[in-house]
């Protein structure tokens, strides 16, 4: 009888945004229990060595982790297989690097990189607001955190800012229409827009409208809806594509035109 959690992850089980090739090998690198949830996480192995190239292999990895170059959100980590997510801050202190993780337009992992003032901080969805022990409050977010003596403002499904050295709240975002969000879960994983209309639905699943910055509306339930800043200006710098989805025939338009240009 199997005994605790499992240890390994096969090959063709691991995330499809991971983007590990099918023929690379049997297993990939299971990520350790942590802030966020195993699919959808970036483990430290796949991030140094197939997105950044900073290793040729996994024992590599290991060498570049355990000489303690590598935090996370301010946070020296060692384990090979830390679950880094959304809205993490990666920072490399030998290369003077900082990165932010976000997701792209098609809702994979992108590690944006940013500048030293905006590695200080990051925003986190707050997940619950209650009550402990003598009626102190506190917040839960969605990487794990619980902040004790919020401001009373600051309710479930808002975006907090958070300063990575102290660990206080900067400032907050409300979840309100005509705030610009990134969708953080489902067919539109990766696409940011603002906020146009809310659907409650008693009982079940609240939707949500949204609109892009290119005049594209779709709507996704509330649960994968991450408010990233106040009416149309983000308070985090977004990668390449500012989260427009395109279609097969503008990105091929696209394509083109970088093509005659370079030539």
């Amino acid at each position: 009888m199997a005994r605790g959690l499992k240890k390994h992850l096969k090959r063709l089980n691991a995330p499809r945004h991971w983007m590990l090739d099918k023929l690379g090998g049997a297993f990939a690198p299971k990520p350790s229990p942590g802030p966020h949830k195993g699919r959808e996480c970036l483990p430290m192995v796949v991030l140094l060595r197939n997105r950044l190239k900073y290793a040729l292999t996994y024992r590599e990895v290991i060498a570049i982790v355990m000489q303690r170059l590598i935090s996370v959100d301010g946070k020296v980590r060692t384990d090979k297989c830390y679950p880094a997510g959304f809205m993490d801050v990666l920072s490399i202190a030998k290369t003077n690097e900082n990165f932010r993780l976000l997701y792209d337009a098609k809702g994979r992992f992108r590690l944006h990189s940013i500048k030293d003032e905006e590695a200080k901080y990051k925003l986190c969805k707050v997940r619950s607001v209650q009550f402990g022990d003598k009626g102190i409050p506190y917040l839960n977010t969605y990487d794990g955190r619980t902040i004790r003596y919020p401001d009373p403002l600051v309710k479930a499904n808002d975006t907090i800012k958070i300063d990575l050295e102290s660990g206080k709240i900067m400032e907050f975002i409300k979840f309100d229409v005509g705030n610009v969000i990134m969708v953080t879960g489902g067919r539109n994983r990766g696409r940011v827009g603002v906020i146009k209309h809310r659907e409650k639905h008693k009982g079940s699943f609240e939707i949500i409208h949204v609109q892009d910055a290119a005049g594209q509306e779709f709507a996704t339930r509330q649960g994968n809806v991450f408010t990233i800043g106040k009416g149309t200006k983000p308070w985090v710098s977004l990668p390449k594509g500012k989260g427009v989805k395109l279609s097969i025939i503008e990105e091929a338009r696209k394509r083109h035109a970088a093509g005659t240009a370079a030539a």
